[in-house]
């Protein structure tokens, strides 16, 4: 499972033009599924999100998580996480799980984060064609992978 997760002060995800997750100062969270990934990845990283120190405390330093803060996460999926560019100038989308094995596992990761963040997680709509807007606080700009915890 591999995430990029921005600090944001407001993020909002539209299909359609209509909005289908938004929030407020927190975190925006995109997140990428390989086939092999399970409940193990999902429980790491919900909590690693919800408890990493990336917002700053009252002396300006990132000592901070978004639970402290009462922040809230918007999580968009995105397979495009596990692009390949190693051949050619098309990217290859090989490593990332199919739809009916990411959507799945995007709706446990989703149920994760709200669990651990104690309250719900809005987001986008899974394999739908999303525009994502944030204002990236800072910039503060994070890649996670469970695989490769850093």
């Amino acid at each position: 499972m591999r995430v990029v997760v921005q600090r944001v002060t407001e993020a909002a995800v539209r299909v359609e033009g209509a909005i289908t997750g938004q929030i407020g100062p927190g975190l925006l969270v995109l997140a990428g599924f390989e086939s092999d990934d399970g409940d193990a990845d999902l429980d790491w990283m919900a909590g690693k999100l919800v408890r990493t120190r990336i917002f700053s405390d009252a002396s300006g330093v990132m000592n901070r998580s978004v639970a402290d803060v009462g922040g809230d996460i918007l999580a968009v999926s995105q397979f495009t996480l596990f692009a390949s560019v190693k051949k050619g100038n098309r990217p290859s989308w090989n490593r990332a799980a199919r739809g009916e094995v990411s959507a799945p596992l995007f709706e446990r990761f989703v149920a994760k984060l709200s669990a651990e963040l104690g309250k719900p997680v809005p987001t986008g709509v899974f394999g739908a064609d999303m525009q994502v807007s944030l204002v990236n606080d800072g910039p503060v700009t994070l890649s996670i992978d469970s695989r490769s915890p850093e």
